[in-house]
């Protein structure tokens, strides 16, 4: 089964990832060497970057280009949103909620990387009422996980953790290395994804970083968290 990948910046010309459609190609290009099948491209939904039209213009733009080029990479719709936006919320019941996939049952939202969010599972709870699920990407690189007992207490309130597999081999440091580590061991993670910007160098930072997953969970693990789990999301399916 192909893997599927849930947070990526693949997209052109859309935000701090690829800059032109040659980087957007390369990066497929290196997806699929490594054995992914699907992913759903996250631009950030920022004010400084490109608006949710020009993102989805721009991904079927990419999706005509891979087919021309005979990329078998399936691409979905989805964004990084940020959870101290003061719309997140408001926002959800509208089409301007920028959800991952066509079933729009979840959101892949941010957390600050360097300042605390005491408001954390308050939001998750809420959004959960509105009936979204809530993808919060790497944890591991993030203060408020520092806290010990921070990222249980999000996944009993009913949020999904994604780890950035690129933790695993030490590229953002030390500390979110341990702490990916750490939340492997507690089966806190729901789902693994690359948070690519570049393709420079992708295929071998993301299949070193994906070789040290499958050695630090196995085989079952492994496939929960690149190929089933993140599959059933974009399908709009519950995981436990």
């Amino acid at each position: 089964m192909p893997m599927v990948d849930l947070h990526l910046h693949l997209l052109p010309g859309v935000d701090d990832g690829c800059k032109t459609m040659d980087d957007t190609v390369a990066m497929a290009r290196a997806l699929v060497a490594l054995g992914f099948g699907a992913a759903a491209p996250s631009p950030h939904n920022r004010p400084e970057y490109a608006s949710r039209e020009v993102a989805l213009q721009r991904l079927e733009e990419v999706r005509a280009e891979l087919a021309r080029l005979a990329i078998p990479l399936s691409l979905d719709v989805n964004a990084e949103n940020f959870f101290l936006d003061e719309t997140l919320l408001s926002a959800l019941p509208t089409p301007q909620s920028r959800r991952v996939g066509a079933a729009g049952k979840y959101l892949l939202v941010e957390a600050p990387y360097t300042s605390p969010l005491p408001q954390l599972t308050d939001v998750i709870f809420r959004m959960k009422l509105k009936g979204v699920t809530p993808i919060v990407a790497h944890p591991e690189r993030c203060l408020e996980f520092e806290r010990r007992g921070r990222a249980a207490e999000a996944v009993q309130s009913g949020a999904v953790l994604q780890l950035d597999v690129g933790a695993l081999i030490g590229r953002y440091g030390k500390t979110p290395q341990r702490l990916a580590r750490q939340l492997l061991d507690d089966g806190l993670y729901g789902i693994a994804a690359t948070d690519l910007h570049s393709p420079v160098g992708a295929e071998q930072w993301v299949g070193e970083s994906l070789r040290a997953l499958l050695k630090h969970v196995g085989a079952a693990a492994f496939g929960a968290l690149t190929e089933t789990t993140p599959g059933l999301i974009l399908k709009g399916q519950p995981v436990a």
